[in-house]
C-alpha cells in the first residue's frame, strides 16, 4: 500500500462532500506530474485529503483509492473548465482514480503545524510555492500523520517508530 496527499479547495470539493457522497471521481487534475502520480496509484492506497486555499489550509481527513486507470471524463466535455481539445476518447491524455471516504480528522493538521513538523523533503506540500495537487507521502511520514490525527504531532513524534 502506498500513501498520497491530494488537494482540493473546500469551496470546490471538500471532505464533507466526500463524506456525504461516499465516493468520487478525482477529476480535473491538469498537471502532468500530478497525473503521473495518479497513474501510479493502486486500489487500497490511502490518501490524505488536503484543503488548499482554506483558512487554515491543511490535512482534514483520509480517503482510500478504490479504482485506478480511469479516463477523466472532464477532458472530453467542451463545457468543463478541465476540457482538453487535444484529448479524444481514442487518445485520452488525462487519467484519474475513484476514491472513497475513510474519515474526517477531529482536528485538522494545519499547514502551519505541518511546516513545524516536516521538512520539504519529508512532505513536499510544506515547500514554498508547491502547487502540485497530488503528491506521494512516504510510509514513515504517513505513520506520523496518522498518529497526529488524534493527538498533537509533538506527542506522535516521541512515539517509537
Amino acid at each position: 500500500m502506498a500513501y498520497w496527499l491530494m488537494k482540493s479547495e473546500p469551496t470546490v470539493y471538500s471532505i464533507a462532500d466526500l463524506e456525504r457522497e461516499g465516493t468520487t471521481l478525482w477529476d480535473g487534475v491538469r498537471n502532468y506530474q500530478a497525473r503521473n502520480y495518479l497513474r501510479q496509484m493502486q486500489p487500497g492506497d490511502l490518501a490524505f485529503f488536503y484543503h488548499s486555499n482554506a483558512n487554515p489550509a491543511g490535512i482534514v481527513g483520509l480517503m482510500r483509492v478504490i479504482q485506478v486507470g480511469l479516463d477523466d471524463p472532464s477532458q472530453f466535455d467542451a463545457n468543463s473548465p478541465y476540457y482538453d481539445p487535444k484529448a479524444t476518447p481514442t487518445a485520452p491524455r488525462w487519467q484519474t482514480v475513484r476514491v472513497e471516504f475513510v474519515e474526517t480528522f477531529a482536528t485538522p493538521l494545519s499547514l502551519e503545524t505541518l511546516k513545524q513538523d516536516f521538512s520539504p523533503e519529508d512532505l513536499p506540500v510544506v515547500r514554498r510555492g508547491n502547487r502540485l495537487s497530488v503528491l506521494p507521502v512516504s510510509e514513515r511520514v504517513a505513520a506520523k500523520l496518522l498518529a497526529g490525527r488524534s493527538q498533537p504531532l509533538e506527542k506522535a513524534r516521541s512515539r517509537p517508530s
